[in-house]
């Protein structure tokens, strides 16, 4: 993949910074995405230019169709390409639903759901043009368990929904070349933790361990994996 330019989305900290790092070690160049955190995106642009590849930041709150749309044209204006696209904004937020705002909903939804809809749509055209792409849309473990969620219902609901738009565009666009999954991390050291960890793996997953089955999707040899929802929990909950 040496030619390939990938974006991450929500790549300043945590498993989007792990992700952007460890694509950067195959492919010419990775765009790093912040909401509101310039420095420590310039800080992963750094990394990335250490390992002698293309990178540059960009700011854009994705919850808004219009920045969103904007972001990926400068993005493809700049390098020209976005061949790999990993969908990883979206805000968790914890509060019982009775206490939740139209405000909390609505920000939620549109950050976990929304987010990856604007984006998939702005970078699709380019990727058919060139019959190669791999999307990436990240989830959560329990994504496809349709159960009760007293604190996190509107993450919950959106999630589920990423996983419906992963397989239905999963099966439009399989004819371009263009591969679309989901990853779903588990409970992962210095994520939001619930009182049950009774975890078989007998440890908290990390962000290699979710970047590695990234790794694994973005690759040639995952060709024909198509709208498949990798989960990456240790056994938790399964």
């Amino acid at each position: 993949m040496d030619d390939k330019i990938a974006l991450v989305t929500g790549s300043n900290r945590g498993i989007g910074r792990n992700i952007a790092l460890r694509l950067a070690d195959e492919v010419a160049g990775v765009i790093v995405h912040f909401n509101s955190d310039r420095k420590a995106a310039t800080n992963v642009v750094k990394e990335i230019e250490k390992k002698g590849k293309l990178s540059d930041c960009f700011q854009a709150d994705l919850t808004q169709e219009d920045q969103a749309y904007v972001f990926i044209r400068e993005a493809e204006g700049k390098y020209s390409r976005i061949d790999i696209l990993i969908n990883n904004f979206g805000p968790i937020l914890t509060k019982p639903w009775e206490r939740l705002s139209a405000q909390d909903w609505d920000y939620t939804w549109r950050g976990n759901l929304g987010s990856a809809f604007y984006c998939i749509k702005a970078a699709l055209p380019g990727m058919r043009c060139r019959k190669w792409g791999r999307i990436i849309n990240m989830g959560y473990s329990r994504v496809e368990q349709l159960v009760a969620y007293r604190n996190i219902v509107p993450y919950a609901i959106a999630k589920t929904g990423l996983l419906i738009l992963t397989r239905s565009v999963a099966s439009s666009v399989a004819p371009d070349g263009i591969t679309v999954n989901m990853v779903s991390p588990g409970l992962i050291e210095g994520g939001v933790l619930p009182k049950d960890k009774n975890i078989p793996a007998s440890r908290l997953g990390t962000f290699d361990d979710v970047s590695s089955a990234v790794m694994s999707l973005v690759s040639d040899h995952a060709r024909y994996i198509t709208g498949t929802n990798l989960i990456v929990s240790g056994g938790w909950k399964i």
